[in-house]
């Protein structure tokens, strides 16, 4: 009987059965926010591409940790700032790889990429944005103390890169 079935079946069982359903809740989460979330990363990414991957990315984390997050209460706000994250990374990523198109003719900018990603992303937000160590501790998901670490490592590693640049502050 079975191989009587398997001879009529044209596709792959696995295909058929592979597809789960999203959680109720979380698609009517994704049909109410996603057109918002996408204004919000075009906004920030300023191109159409990266900002779908950004909010795709986003939108794969928010379902891997769905249950935890209606666990926690404020799904909105967790999802926000899911998106939020996200696409702050995606902008800093971007802005690392644009410096080093620069780093054959500009030492600052050879300096920046040499740091690490923690390093880089400190720096970027507390120095060309002028974000808060608070806010740069949420985006990052690190403690204010961290942040500080992060930016007094990097600030060294600038030093000795650029001496001639930075002025050291006593």
């Amino acid at each position: 009987m079975t191989d009587d079935a398997r001879a009529g079946y044209r596709g792959s069982p696995v295909a058929a059965t592979a597809v789960l359903p999203f959680p109720l809740d979380f698609e009517a989460l994704y049909v109410k926010n996603q057109e918002d979330y996408h204004r919000f990363a075009r906004a920030v990414l300023k191109d159409q591409q990266a900002a779908e991957d950004a909010v795709h990315r986003a939108f794969f984390e928010i379902l891997a940790h769905w249950p935890a997050l209606l666990a926690a209460g404020n799904v909105h706000q967790q999802t926000w700032a899911i998106l939020r994250r996200t696409v702050i990374s995606e902008k800093l990523t971007n802005y690392r790889g644009n410096l080093a198109e620069l780093t054959e003719d500009n030492d600052v900018a050879r300096a920046l990429c040499a740091l690490s990603s923690r390093q880089f992303d400190v720096m970027v937000l507390r120095h060309l944005c002028g974000c808060a160590t608070d806010d740069i501790a949420w985006y990052l998901g690190v403690t204010a103390s961290t942040v500080d670490y992060h930016g007094r490592k990097a600030k060294q590693r600038l030093e000795q890169a650029m001496p001639a640049r930075i002025r050291r502050s006593t």
